[in-house]
């Protein structure tokens, strides 16, 4: 892993939060997607090196509206950029730490995702990611 790649956040309504996050970081939103694959629309933000995730759910099903419904809004993972994202899996699978998917599959921001089950990491959801080439 060479760094943090972004900070995933939760969120109700991204129409709401990505004025607060603007405010906040005194920074305008340079990226919004729609993940089908994670029915979430993301919004972007770059601080520096850092870059934070807005995540709303599509679905009232999904997993980041199940989150917020147990937890509420908030962090929901810390992604970390890393250079051969199936290498590390099986590192990290090596290792005991629990996949959450088998093969890496399409995320925001043109990158390759892995998840981490929490379980396995002292409670907080990991997000590994590539750059697709």
């Amino acid at each position: 892993m060479r760094k943090v790649e972004h900070i995933g956040i939760a969120v109700k309504d991204i129409s709401v939060s990505v004025p607060l996050f603007e405010k906040l970081l005194d920074i305008a939103c340079y990226k919004t997607e729609m993940v089908e694959s994670e029915l979430v629309n993301t919004a972007f933000f770059k601080k520096g090196e850092t870059k934070i995730e807005l995540l709303e759910s599509v679905d009232p099903e999904g997993v980041i509206a199940k989150f917020i419904d147990r937890k509420g809004e908030g962090i929901h993972h810390i992604a970390f950029d890393v250079d051969d994202i199936e290498a590390e899996m099986r590192r990290l699978q090596n290792e005991g730490f629990v996949l959450l998917n088998e093969t890496p599959k399409q995320g925001a921001d043109n990158k390759l995702v892995c998840f981490l089950h929490p379980k396995s990491t002292n409670g907080v959801l990991i997000e590994l990611c590539q750059e697709k080439k």
